[in-house]
């Protein structure tokens, strides 16, 4: 007698998605059918004190669950300990934009969140100013240093701030008139959304408000002063040389602008500048994208402490800094996408752990005025190929009564992309387009 085939296994339980609920200032009411039905069938609720206070206890009976500090190592402790529950995560506004969407998408999964956004708070502003989206910039302020806003300053350009508390207008207008821009009109845009919702504006230059309410953000109509002694920026790289607060140790402008292009920053990549002077290289690659990143190593801690200060003085305030002697301070950083080396070349073992650390398709620049330095990447081009160029600048001088030039000191600079195994190591192309193997 045959015996009975096995039942079949039993699926394990698929755990409910986590609903993460956009709220308006407007709070219950503002809020969709499905959003409500979210909310309503939570066994766990999870936000803010702010956020979980809009809630009705009538509609909502789940166990309310505050936020702690810091609230990013909190989200996989949160998840587990309710795990399997119907779980409902608060968000202002779009969770998507700016919001705790992101982190819960990072530590989850994006298939494991059932999103229901409302109307952002730049949604709101737009709307109320007339200003298209597509058009507006958005730099946020909440657990980031106003100093950010920097960047985004151009003549003309529309801004809006994502404020972190009441007195964020007064450090924006204080900001604006530190770097220039003065005649900006700013707008003060509160409660967007809800019945208490208001506004108050004024001129930079003149600001005087009182804080206001803590749920705001600011819209910036940026206006440089023509007379502001501060030299103007522009987008790209190769910023003035008075831009930066130096001690002879910066790469000047053109061959910054040269040395940028060869490091060809894409947004999201990380830079490694070595030997960091002033921060120049660092602070454009980080000013061509917002999600561009940088490290700089500089040995002498004076420097170190200025470079601090031009990247905030320049918008970009996340430049890590950091003081030690290369190689030994490369040790314990992230893996770069790319590798500036502006000093400190002939260090034994910098060349050598900077080509290490780089992954194939990496770049590596090094800039250097030494013959002693450029033996050293002739002997590395011979070895890696790539591209070795002199860069060399003169500027217009009085002679007497008439105009000359003056030559700057010529830079060597080697530009490599490191292979991937499979393409080899050490072709190169020769001035009349055919390969040659080194």
């Amino acid at each position: 007698m045959s015996s009975a085939p096995p039942p079949p296994p039993v699926p394990a339980p698929v755990a409910p998605p986590v609903s993460v609920v956009g709220l308006g200032a407007d709070g219950w009411g503002g809020l969709t059918a499905p959003a409500r039905a979210a909310l309503a069938g939570a066994e766990v609720l999870i936000g803010g004190p702010r956020q979980l206070d809009l809630l009705p206890p009538e509609e909502c009976g789940g166990l309310r669950v505050a936020w702690p500090s810091p609230l990013r190592p909190a989200v996989p402790k949160l998840m587990a300990e309710h795990a399997g529950r119907r779980i409902a995560v608060l968000a202002s506004g779009d969770p998507m934009f700016y919001g705790i969407g992101r982190a819960l998408s990072e530590e989850l999964g994006a298939d494991a969140l059932h999103v229901l956004p409302h109307p952002s708070s730049m949604s709101y502003a737009c709307a109320r100013l007339g200003w298209p989206v597509e058009d507006t910039e958005v730099i946020t302020a909440v657990g980031r240093p106003v100093a950010r806003l920097a960047a985004a300053l151009f003549e003309g350009r529309r801004v809006l701030v994502l404020s972190s508390g009441a007195v964020t207008p007064n450090e924006i207008a204080a900001l604006l008139r530190e770097r220039g821009f003065g005649p900006s009109r700013m707008r003060v845009l509160e409660q967007l959304g809800s019945e208490h919702e208001d506004a108050y504006e004024g001129i930079a230059q003149s600001w005087d408000h009182p804080p206001g309410d803590p749920l705001n953000l600011v819209a910036v109509e940026c206006r440089r002063d023509p007379a502001a002694p501060a030299p103007r920026l522009g987008a790209t790289p190769g910023l003035p040389d008075a831009a930066y607060e130096h001690d002879g140790q910066l790469t000047k402008r053109h061959v910054r602008a040269a040395t940028l292009c060869a490091l060809a920053p894409a947004p999201g990549e990380l830079l490694w500048d070595i030997g960091g002077g002033s921060g120049s290289i660092a602070i454009e690659w980080m000013r061509t994208h917002p999600s561009c990143r940088a490290v700089t190593v500089e040995r002498v801690a004076e420097r170190a402490e200025r470079i601090t200060r031009n990247a905030a003085a320049l918008g970009v305030p996340g430049l890590r800094v950091v003081t030690g002697a290369a190689p030994a301070a490369l040790a314990q950083l992230p893996a770069p996408d790319a590798v500036f080396i502006g000093g400190g070349l002939t260090a034994p073992g910098l060349l050598d752990a900077a080509w290490e650390a780089l992954a194939p398709g990496g770049r590596l620049v090094v800039n250097t005025v030494t013959l002693e330095s450029e033996a050293v990447l002739t002997e590395r081009y011979r070895r890696h190929g790539g591209e070795l160029v002199k860069l060399s600048v003169a500027h217009a001088v009085p002679v007497g009564g008439f105009t000359g030039w003056r030559q700057a000191m010529p830079v060597t600079q080697w530009s490599v992309t490191k292979p991937h195994p499979s393409s080899g190591d050490s072709a190169s192309t020769s001035d009349d387009g055919m390969d040659q193997t080194i």
